[in-house]
């Protein structure tokens, strides 16, 4: 399957996405019973009677998953139906011991939201949420353990899940990146989970279909699942584009099927032909009472949120007066915005504190690949460091070395800076005799500047910083050679 050529008649054919997101919610318990909701535990210890589907047991809703999940909704634009009831979904995994799950069927929690997404150029388009239902989830099938056999580890079994569907309205791999991309900001600013896809927290079921530019029918569609990152989705999506391309070429038909992601090949497989609603036998939960949800409890919920990603940034732009660029950077994680606002507080100048942390800061970031406060520094420190660097105590690069250690080991900055004797020489006093013999030896170099050649300053400050060891003050030396040269 060659790419340039599938480049060459990709005008042949619109490409229809839409996207299925699992959010699993960060609630303390678990959807239905009181098992804890944590990551890490050794298999098949977080379980019960409840999540293992036992005889007589009785599921009872997590009030919180609930108010996350309104919160999500509301987030979203979402309308909330005033009557919540849940169903059983039926079908035989060895990781679902119950043989059902339960969900959502025909009246989900949230219904016709909308997310915005900036494509490249600056050009905004509104992808349509169609629904967010809640459910709990699955377990997990173990395969890579050496040994004939695989295992089942039912610890995620009941964990609170809402799943977010949107319209087919993203027409391209990109389209789908980047809606997934806003979505998870959206969530993390809601706090209601951690979006850890290398955890689970957040997964994603693509549904892609080609069809004639133009038409108005809907191609066969088929659905990716195994995608374990943004990028897999964009990856495995591009290719189904480029398979189902080629297969249409040939006057193949598109069956509609579901098919894994082979992350190694790069490929995806045929898995099985897709289910229909009907397949799943769904009839609402008789062990879970359908219950109406009242204005008074949307509104709570509504009063519990934050400041969202829009509203911040057109606050940024107000407040501080950057580049939306630069906004743009700094509103993409909650806990990084937060870092900067906190910062700027201390060190009251906007851009020189977005300056580091767009630099200094993210450069730490990305190469240890965590999040802001996993690197262990506070604003205060940020806003210390810029200050000794403003103020002409330590130079720009003594101070990226000082944060480049205080991140590293967690000592204070103070330390560094005392223990390393990084302040540099302000005194003009003490400058006086450098600066003399610095002109004194370097003749040529001052008839240059005198002649008009400035870069020629720039070597006299260099040879002023080599007989102090770097301790000088380049500006107070450039200040002070200037008027002994004229």
């Amino acid at each position: 399957m060659r790419a340039g050529k599938v480049l060459f008649k990709m005008a042949k054919y619109d490409t229809v996405i839409g996207l299925e997101t699992h959010l699993q919610l960060s609630t303390e318990t678990k959807i239905f019973c009181g098992c804890g909701n944590v990551f890490g535990d050794p298999p098949n210890s977080r379980v019960c009677p409840v999540c293992l589907g036992h005889p007589g047991s009785l599921p009872v809703l997590n009030r919180k998953a609930f108010e996350y999940a309104i919160k999500v909704a509301l987030a979203l634009g979402c309308g909330v139906q005033r009557t919540v009831k849940f169903d059983r979904k039926n079908y035989y995994y060895p990781d679902l011991p119950k043989n059902y799950q339960i969900s959502q069927y025909d009246m989900p929690i949230a219904y016709d939201g909308k997310i915005k997404i900036t494509l490249p150029g600056g050009v905004h388009k509104v992808i349509g949420i169609t629904r967010a239902h809640l459910e709990e989830d699955a377990g997990k099938l173990l395969h890579d353990i050496p040994g004939p056999s695989s295992y089942v580890d039912l610890n995620r079994t009941g964990t609170p899940l809402l799943e977010i569907v949107s319209e087919p309205d993203i027409s391209s791999p990109e389209e789908a990146y980047l809606y997934l991309v806003e979505l998870k900001r959206l969530i993390r600013y809601l706090g209601v989970s951690d979006c850890n896809m290398e955890e689970g927290s957040l997964r994603c079921d693509a549904n892609i279909s080609l069809k004639p530019a133009g038409a108005a029918v809907l191609g066969s569609k088929v659905e990716i699942k195994n995608l374990n990152s943004f990028k897999a989705v964009r990856e495995a999506l591009n290719f189904e584009v480029a398979r189902q391309t080629e297969a249409l070429d040939e006057g193949e038909a598109i069956p509609q099927e579901t098919r894994l992601w082979h992350e190694e090949q790069r490929v995806t497989i045929s898995m099985r032909t897709k289910e229909e609603a009907q397949d799943y036998r769904y009839f609402p939960d008789p062990d879970l009472v359908p219950f109406e949800v009242s204005s008074g409890v949307i509104e709570s919920v509504r009063e519990t949120l934050p400041e969202l990603p829009a509203s911040k940034q057109e606050r940024f732009l107000g407040q501080y007066g950057l580049g939306e660029k630069d906004i743009e950077l700094l509103i993409s994680d909650i806990d990084l915005a937060d870092f900067f606002e906190k910062t700027v507080k201390i060190f009251s100048d906007p851009q020189v504190v977005c300056n580091w942390v767009k630099g200094e800061v993210m450069m730490h970031l990305k190469e240890q690949g965590e999040s802001i406060e996993s690197l262990g520094l506070s604003p205060q420190t940020l806003a210390e460091i810029i200050q000794m660097a403003s103020s002409g105590r330590i130079s720009g690069l003594s101070a990226k070395s000082v944060l480049k250690e205080v991140i590293g080991t967690g000592r204070s900055a103070e330390d560094i800076v005392r223990e390393r004797s990084l302040e540099q020489v302000s005194d003009k006093g003490e400058l006086e005799g450098i600066v003399d013999s610095v002109i004194a030896d370097n003749q040529k170099s001052v008839n240059d500047f005198r002649s008009g050649k400035e870069a020629a300053i720039g070597f006299l400050v260099g040879q002023v910083m080599k007989k102090t060891s770097g301790k000088a003050n380049p500006k107070v030396a450039g200040e002070m050679l200037r008027k002994r040269i004229i």
